[in-house]
């Protein structure tokens, strides 16, 4: 797999907006450019967040704005099933390594047991000093001393066992390694993060048996030969634990690029919620795609202005060293600006 392979996954939860058809835009331009292969990928992993006819709607409206894939639910390929709500063995093979490896535990504590805790950050930005991002933590770190002693060399497959009586009443942990991990970002420059001080062992199996988003991303990731990742900053923090999760699964690390938040006219993280700015509204609202194609660009730092642009005309000059590092807060009236 010589040639670089990118992919956007989204989550079907809601009608696609305007940040995740941005994101989606630099994905495809840097595999574009680079003459790489795009996957698409489906992030279902959640049933009661999957909101029907939403996985459609995102093909459509990405086919619309004038991208295309590779690789995908629609179209097949190497490396499906494309959905993750059909990987299941894939994830199972895993958790089976890792245990073997002695990096994965039962966990029997409760989100309240951390709330009692008062020595975690909250939700603090990553901050630059002399020139590298320190990435902070977003909840309350998982402490060591609450990791089992004495596990049997039989415990995980007699907690795995589809034949015991009843299901397991544990999640399952990742248990990080100490120390500083590294990695150099496309548009951040280089990140650190102190895995084990600031987010401790980490979820990858629920007790309600779902598998949590950051092992079946990396998962994903090795087994489709993903060498690069777009996506955006409020997941750069969870980057290093990821990291840790690739080397101790021993696969190669894909490079990393986030992207500047897209906020709404409160300032907040544009979301689901926002139903005017999905592309479905605008499109209903009469905006064309090379109209929202240039927007997007222009956001971004790769146009001085707005104006239209079909995204093959971006390619050619397409690099993340332009793009803008800070959050771009949309105008309330978009739909006008843009007709």
């Amino acid at each position: 797999m010589s040639r670089v392979r990118g992919r956007w996954a989204p989550t079907p939860s809601g009608l696609l907006h305007v940040g995740s058809a941005r994101t989606a835009l630099v994905t495809w331009l840097s595999v574009r450019a680079q003459g790489g292969v795009l996957v698409w990928r489906l992030e279902d992993l959640d049933p009661p967040r999957t909101v029907p006819g939403t996985a459609e709607a995102a093909l459509e409206d990405l086919a619309w704005l004038g991208l295309d894939w590779d690789e995908g639910p629609d179209l097949g390929g190497d490396h499906g099933p494309y959905c993750q709500s059909e990987r299941g063995p894939f994830y199972e093979a895993a958790l089976g390594r890792l245990a073997a490896a002695g990096r994965l535990f039962p966990c029997r504590r409760s989100r309240k047991d951390l709330q009692t805790l008062s020595t975690a950050p909250h939700d603090l930005p990553p901050t630059e000093v002399e020139g590298v991002t320190r990435l902070s933590a977003d909840g309350t770190p998982y402490p060591a001393a609450w990791r089992p002693q004495g596990l049997s060399a039989d415990w995980y497959r007699n907690f795995s066992d589809p034949s015991a009586s009843r299901p397991p009443d544990a999640a399952l942990r990742f248990q990080v390694a100490a120390g500083e991990v590294s990695f150099d970002d496309a548009v951040y420059g280089r990140c650190q993060q102190d895995v084990a001080q600031q987010v401790g062992d980490v979820v990858l199996k629920r007790r309600d048996g779902l598998y949590a988003y950051q092992l079946a991303v990396v998962v994903d990731d090795l087994a489709m030969g993903i060498s690069e990742v777009v996506r955006g900053v409020d997941l750069l923090a969870s980057t290093p634990r990821q990291l840790q999760l690739i080397e101790a699964l021993g696969g190669p690390a894909p490079r990393y690029a986030h992207l500047p938040l897209v906020l709404n006219g409160d300032g907040e993280k544009l979301s689901k919620r926002d139903g005017g700015l999905t592309l479905q509204a605008l499109r209903q609202a009469g905006v064309g795609p090379q109209r929202l194609v240039g927007y997007l660009a222009y956001s971004l730092g790769l146009l001085e202005r707005p104006r239209a642009k079909a995204p093959g005309d971006l390619v050619k000059d397409f690099d993340f060293g332009r793009l803008r590092r800070q959050d771009w807060r949309l105008p309330e009236d978009l739909a006008t600006g843009l007709l």
